[in-house]
C-alpha cells in the first residue's frame, strides 16, 4: 500500500514537472539560427508578445518590413515570412546578409531607442 502511494506521488510529481516544462517551452521562443553552418553563438532568446508589449510596438511592419526598389513599403508586412526567406547568409547588392539583417533590425532599434540589449551575451544567452 505504501509503495502504491509513493509510486502515485512520483507519477503525479513527474507529470507536474513535465507539464510545467512544456508550458515554459511555449513561452520561450528563439530566433532560428539553423540556417548558419557553424553558429558561433547560441540562438537569441526572444519572447515576441512580451517584447512588443514592453516596446509598445503595435504594427507588425515595424520589424517585419518589405522593401521595393530600395525603399521601405510603409503599409506592407512580411510577418508570415522568416527573415531567411528574403535574406541569404551572404548579402548581395542592397540586400543585407542574414546575420547583418538581424543585427541591424534588432540591435539598431535598441540603439536608436536607447533601450534593450545591444551586447552579444544579452541576446545570445548560454
Amino acid at each position: 500500500m505504501h509503495k502504491t502511494k509513493l509510486s502515485l506521488l512520483a507519477i503525479l510529481l513527474f507529470s507536474g514537472i513535465a507539464a510545467l516544462a512544456g508550458y515554459s517551452q511555449e513561452e520561450m521562443t528563439i530566433v532560428d539560427n539553423r540556417v548558419f553552418d557553424n553558429p558561433m553563438r547560441t540562438p537569441s532568446l526572444f519572447r515576441h508578445d512580451e517584447h512588443n508589449e514592453a516596446a509598445q510596438i503595435e504594427e507588425c511592419n515595424e520589424c517585419h518590413h518589405i522593401y521595393e526598389d530600395g525603399e521601405k513599403v510603409a503599409d506592407e508586412s512580411s510577418e508570415d515570412s522568416r527573415c531567411a526567406d528574403c535574406h541569404e547568409k551572404k548579402g548581395s547588392g542592397n540586400l543585407l546578409g542574414l546575420r547583418k539583417a538581424y543585427h541591424t533590425n534588432c540591435k539598431g532599434c535598441h540603439l536608436e531607442k536607447k533601450e534593450g540589449p545591444v551586447m552579444c551575451g544579452e541576446c545570445h544567452i548560454k
